[in-house]
C-alpha cells in the first residue's frame, strides 16, 4: 500500500495550505470510511448526498489516522495532527491514486463490460499471478472511488494490477482509464444493464468504449469480435493495438469442443493448440471470458503451460456461479448477484447444456435498471425458456412475474410458480423437490434470492 511522507504527498496531488511542518511525518494506507482505518492510515472524509466524511474525522483520530485529508470549504479542520487542505477532497483522492501509478513500474489491465467483469478479473488474477506479483480489485471497488482505492492499496513491487472498471452514467469509464493508465483494456461484452441510465445499447457501447480513452500508446484493446457496436468504433483508433475474441474462427482467439458440467469447462483454441483447457467455471459466456484473458496472457508472454496451470486455479468472488449442497441431494448453482437479460440467457445457456441426467429447476428474479422495456425485456426471457431443459420455472418479484407470463406460452401452468413472498416461494420450492435435482438462482441483487438459498442448503 502506499507509504509517503506528508511532503511527498503534497507534491502527488493539489494540496493548498503549507505542510512544512510535518513535511517528514509519514502515512501508510488510506481510509475513506472509519470502519477501514487502520494505524498510520491517511483518512480520506467524502461527501456523499447522504452523510459527510468530515463528521467523521474525530472518530478516525482516535483510530489512529495519521493524517487527513480536509475540504477547504469545510470549517473547523482538526489541529492535532497533519491536515492536507484540498478543494475537492475526492479529486484529490482521484490525483493521489494516479500519482501513484505513474510512480510505481506497474502494468495495468483494465477490464470493463455489461457481464462478466468480475469473472474475468477473477480469471485474469489466476492466470497472471503464475509469473508476476499480482494485485487486483477486491469486492465491488469498481467505481470512482473504488479505483482509486484498490491503486493505494497495491503494494510498491506489484508487478501487474488487474483492475475492474464499472459504471452507472456516461463519462465514468473514461475518468477511471485516466486514473488507472492501463496498458491492457478489456470489454467483455454489450448488454442491456444501465438501460434506465443510458437508453441504448449504442450508449451503452459508448461507454464502455470510454476504457480506450486512458489506454498507453501502443497498448492493447481486447474486443468481442462478434460485437457490431465496437467494429464502428475502432476504426478511428490510433496507436493502439486490437485483437478479438468469439465464438467463430474469424476472431484472434475461438473455442472449440467446448464440454461442461457442474465442475466446470473444457475447451481448446485451435489456434495455439490443441490441448484441453479446463476452467473450473462452467458456460460458454465464462469461456469467452477466459478468451479475452488468454489475449491479455500472451501479450505479456506468459508461457502457454502458466497459461493453462492459471485458467485450472480461477476462483470466483462470492454469488458467481457458487455451488451449494442443497436438501436431498439436491445442487444449487448461485448466480444471483446480479442480473440483465444477456447474463439470464447466458446462465440459462450452460444450465440447459451442462452434463448430467438431473432434473432442473430455475428460480428467477427481477432484472433492475432496464428502463421503460423492462416488462417487454422479463416477457421475451420467459419465452425463451425451454421446457425440454427445464423441469419447473419458480418467479420472485414484481418484474418476475412478465417472466411468468412468458414461460406460461410453452409451459403448463403446473411447471410455472410466481411469487412476491419468499417465504412462499420456499414452501413450494421445497415440495417440488424430489431429490437431486440441479436447482439455478439468477436475478439482481437488489432481490436477494440468497436468502432463499440458505433455506434449502443441507
Amino acid at each position: 500500500m502506499i507509504q509517503r511522507t506528508i511532503e511527498q504527498l503534497a507534491s502527488m496531488m493539489s494540496v493548498e495550505n503549507d505542510v512544512t511542518k510535518y513535511k517528514d511525518h509519514s502515512i501508510k494506507g488510506i481510509a475513506f470510511d472509519t470502519r477501514m482505518m487502520e494505524e498510520g492510515n491517511l483518512f480520506v472524509p467524502l461527501k456523499g448526498e447522504n452523510a459527510d466524511g468530515h463528521q467523521y474525522v474525530e472518530n478516525a483520530i482516535a483510530k489512529g489516522a495519521g493524517a487527513v485529508l480536509w475540504q477547504k470549504d469545510m470549517p473547523y479542520p482538526p489541529e492535532e495532527l497533519p491536515v492536507l487542505m484540498v478543494k475537492d477532497t475526492l479529486v484529490a483522492l482521484q490525483e493521489l491514486a494516479h500519482s501513484y501509478r505513474k510512480q510505481i513500474p506497474v502494468k495495468v489491465i483494465g477490464i470493463t463490460g455489461s457481464n462478466g467483469k468480475t469473472t474475468s478479473k477473477d480469471i485474469a488474477a489466476a492466470v497472471f499471478s503464475q509469473e508476476y506479483r499480482v494485485h487486483k480489485t477486491m469486492g465491488n471497488f469498481n467505481n470512482h472511488i473504488g479505483l482509486p482505492y484498490t491503486l493505494l492499496s497495491m503494494e510498491e513491487d506489484t508487478e501487474v494490477a488487474i483492475l475492474e472498471m464499472g459504471m452507472s452514467s456516461k463519462g465514468e469509464i473514461s475518468l477511471l482509464s485516466k486514473i488507472a493508465e492501463p496498458d491492457v483494456a478489456i470489454i467483455t461484452n454489450i448488454g442491456e444493464a444501465h438501460l434506465q441510465d443510458l437508453g441504448s445499447r449504442e450508449a451503452i457501447s459508448e461507454a464502455k468504449f470510454e476504457i480506450t480513452d486512458g489506454l498507453s500508446q501502443n497498448g492493447l484493446l481486447i474486443i468481442p469480435g462478434e460485437e457490431p457496436l465496437l467494429h464502428n468504433k475502432i476504426t478511428n483508433l490510433q496507436q493502439i493495438r486490437i485483437q478479438t475474441f468469439g465464438e467463430t474462427g474469424s476472431n484472434d482467439v475461438y473455442p472449440e469442443k467446448i464440454r461442461m458440467d457442474e465442475t466446470g469447462s473444457e475447451f481448446t483454441i485451435p489456434s495455439f493448440k490443441e490441448d484441453v483447457l479446463f476452467l473450473p467455471i462452467p458456460g460458454k459466456h465464462n469461456v469467452l471470458n477466459a478468451l479475452a484473458v488468454f489475449l491479455a496472457a500472451k501479450d505479456f508472454t506468459i508461457p502457454y503451460s502458466s497459461i493453462k496451470a492459471g485458467l485450472k486455479s480461477a476462483e470466483l468472488s462470492n454469488m458467481r456461479m457458487e455451488w451449494h449442497e442443497g436438501m436431498k441431494g439436491t445442487k444449487i448453482l448461485n448466480d444471483a448477484y446480479n442480473a440483465s437479460p444477456t447474463s439470464m440467457r447466458a446462465v440459462l445457456s450452460m444450465f440447459a447444456d451442462m452434463g448430467g441426467d438431473r432434473d432442473r429447476i430455475v428460480v428467477l428474479g427481477d432484472m433492475l435498471e432496464l428502463g421503460e422495456h423492462e416488462k417487454e425485456y422479463h416477457q421475451q426471457l420467459g419465452m425463451e425458456l425451454n421446457p425440454e431443459s427445464i423441469k419447473y420455472v419458480f418467479i420472485y418479484g414484481k418484474l418476475g412475474k412478465y417472466i411468468a407470463e412468458g414461460a406460461l406460452k410453452h409451459f403448463s401452468r403446473d411447471r410455472v410458480f410466481d411469487f412476491t413472498e419468499k417465504s412462499e416461494l420456499i414452501k413450494r420450492l421445497t415440495e417440488k423437490i424430489k431429490g437431486n435435482e440441479y436447482i439455478l438462482f439468477k436475478g439482481s441483487r437488489g432481490v436477494k434470492l440468497e436468502e432463499v438459498i440458505e433455506a434449502l442448503e443441507k
